[in-house]
């Protein structure tokens, strides 16, 4: 049984940048992602994707602010947030198990989700 756990979210000011992490326990799956989830109930929606061989892919709303990045390692995946808005902010939920080709598509294994505050 695959497990993930999420950390790293907190407060940050505009303009700011944080790092969430998240560790996966288990089989090693070749994609891992992030989403987010702007309110409870709310669409998770695509937020960055990357496979064991470090393939990439990015939702538009994020490229050239974050950057996912991978320690297989250590089975961990990361994302990097920069220059973060107001917009930025809810749960991000990491996944495993997706695809990301021909289209990215969660896979059925979810974190607990972390949470990221960015006032107005």
């Amino acid at each position: 049984q695959m497990r993930l756990v999420e950390s790293g979210g907190g407060l940050v000011q505009p303009g700011g940048s944080l790092r969430l992490s998240c560790e996966a326990s288990g089989n090693i799956l070749n994609v891992m992602a992030w989403y987010h989830q702007a309110a409870p109930g709310a669409q998770r929606d695509l937020v960055a994707v990357i496979t064991l061989s470090h393939r990439t892919r990015y939702a538009d709303s994020v490229k050239g602010r974050f950057t996912i990045s991978r320690d297989n390692a250590k089975n961990t995946i990361y994302l990097h947030m920069d220059n973060l808005k107001p917009e930025d902010a809810g749960d991000y939920y990491c996944n495993a198990g997706g695809t990301i080709v021909p289209e990215s598509k969660p896979g059925i294994f979810w974190g607990q989700g972390t949470r990221v505050f960015v006032p107005p």
